[in-house]
């Protein structure tokens, strides 16, 4: 959610009862978390989202995660899990995502408090190995700790689903990303809200075409449009090819969803108002609610009577 997921959001979040996540993906440095620690105010809790590489390469990121003492860190799309005990040491829980069920044991092994069942219907990137509900047997399966489902998560029925499965809760992505408190720009936000939920695609082209250093087994879904059209399966030339790259950053600055990225999970077709989100997790948490319960509650004996 970088780019997304900025403090506005995570206090909306964490005041409509969740556990709200400030994103900071590819491009983030320690300055632009500070914005966002600024604009999410005085919150009880709240929680920070960092990539791996991108760690790796701004150490002084996860300094500034750690100074500002989040409730749950989170660093994912790596293999090196030797921060966990630094954000033990911070006082703060640790959390990844994994997509089968070796990197569930090995985070396991290295201390995470809570993992992140990240199936291949989510949006953004991440592994295309399982979808949410065969990783999430998977996972639950080999570990003890909670886990939190991921993935095309964005009705009533689909997280009332991954709680009969056993999920602890569930982690939450494009259905949040159209409502106000986001930082999605005007023309993504419309392209959200227009899209169904075979508008997605998984492809490496625009983080080819900007040159991020992505390790190329976390492709990216995002919603299709002319650059994927012409770009996907021609990532070779594409990164060779400079007019492109030109072009992709004058559609990104510019906000044209023929040429920008636009991260979306299958449930985007789910999406038809930017609805604050108090609004939005009511209805999912109340919805899931009423279909687990009448689940739970004996089926009435329809047997005639002779």
């Amino acid at each position: 959610m970088g780019g997304v997921a900025g403090g506005r959001l995570a206090a909306a979040v964490t005041a409509a009862g969740g556990l709200g996540m400030i994103g900071m993906g590819s491009t983030a440095t320690a300055t632009s978390l500070a914005a966002e620690l600024a604009a999410l105010g005085a919150v009880p809790r709240f929680g920070i989202g960092l990539v791996d590489w991108v760690v790796r390469d701004r150490p002084e990121l996860l300094e500034a995660a750690l100074a500002a003492r989040p409730t749950l860190l989170s660093v994912s799309f790596g293999a090196d899990l030797s921060w966990v005990q630094r954000a033990h040491r911070a006082g703060a829980l640790a959390a990844t995502q994994v997509y089968d069920a070796q990197d569930a044991r090995h985070a396991q092994d290295a201390g995470i408090d809570v993992l992140v069942a990240r199936g291949a219907e989510g949006g953004g990137h991440g592994e295309t190995r399982l979808a949410t509900l065969p990783l999430l047997d998977a996972v639950l399966d080999t570990v003890t700790m909670p886990v939190l489902a991921a993935g095309g998560i964005c009705s009533p029925r689909s997280l009332a689903a991954v709680l009969a499965a056993g999920a602890a809760g569930a982690w939450l992505g494009t259905c949040l990303s159209a409502c106000p408190e986001a930082l999605t720009g005007e023309s993504a936000r419309s392209a959200l809200l227009a899209a169904d939920g075979t508008d997605t695609i998984t492809t490496r082209v625009f983080d080819v075409g900007q040159q991020l250093n992505w390790p190329a087994r976390f492709p990216s879904r995002v919603l299709r449009n002319e650059f994927t059209g012409r770009w996907t399966g021609h990532e070779q030339t594409l990164a060779g090819d400079p007019e492109a790259a030109a072009e992709l950053a004058a559609g990104i600055v510019s906000g044209d969803q023929r040429i920008a990225p636009v991260d979306a999970g299958q449930g985007v077709g789910l999406l038809t108002a930017s609805r604050p989100v108090r609004e939005v997790l009511d209805e999912l948490c109340t919805g899931a609610q009423r279909l687990l319960q009448r689940w739970a509650d004996p089926p009435e004996d329809h047997t005639a009577r002779r």
